[in-house]
């Protein structure tokens, strides 16, 4: 039986590794549930700028855990979502935003990934093309083909 729970404990850490971690404070949790909720969700958008891939709501760093406490004193001074993200903008450029607006520079990066996956679909179809064409057999190799096949 100690067994069969040691295995299934094995199993399990993986997966437990897996989720991410919470990195709000208790100390960091506003008072008012519903200033709270709309922290998570601005911290939800925003952009660790030490961690890079993570938002500012799940990651462990220094900074963003300042990001975090400022979102939250922004939210009680009575700014707007949209005036606490313009406020951290200004600070720290587009790049605080997980999604940036296209606008810009910005549009070279939006437009990017679609100019590519293009590129490719083209060079592919010409590949492909140029293949069927020299695969095409010539007068003497159809002969030269219905002689070995009997046709």
């Amino acid at each position: 039986m100690i067994r069969i729970v040691l295995i299934w404990v094995c199993l399990a850490l993986p997966a437990l590794q897996a989720l991410p971690a919470l990195a709000v404070q208790p100390d960091e949790i506003l008072a008012d549930p519903q200033l709270e909720a709309r922290a998570r969700a601005l911290s939800r958008e925003l952009r660790c700028v030490q961690c890079q891939s993570e938002n500012i709501d799940d990651s462990n760093a220094a900074i963003a855990r300042d990001l975090r406490l400022l979102v939250r004193e922004r939210l009680l001074a009575g700014d707007s979502d949209a005036a606490v993200k313009d406020y951290l903008v200004a600070r720290y450029g587009d790049f605080v935003l997980l999604n940036p607006p296209a606008r810009g520079a910005n549009w070279l990066l939006w437009l990017a990934g679609p100019a590519m996956l293009l590129a490719g679909a083209a060079i592919a179809v010409a590949a492909t093309r140029r293949r069927s064409e020299d695969s095409a057999l010539t007068a003497e190799e159809q002969a030269r083909l219905r002689d070995l096949t009997g046709d």
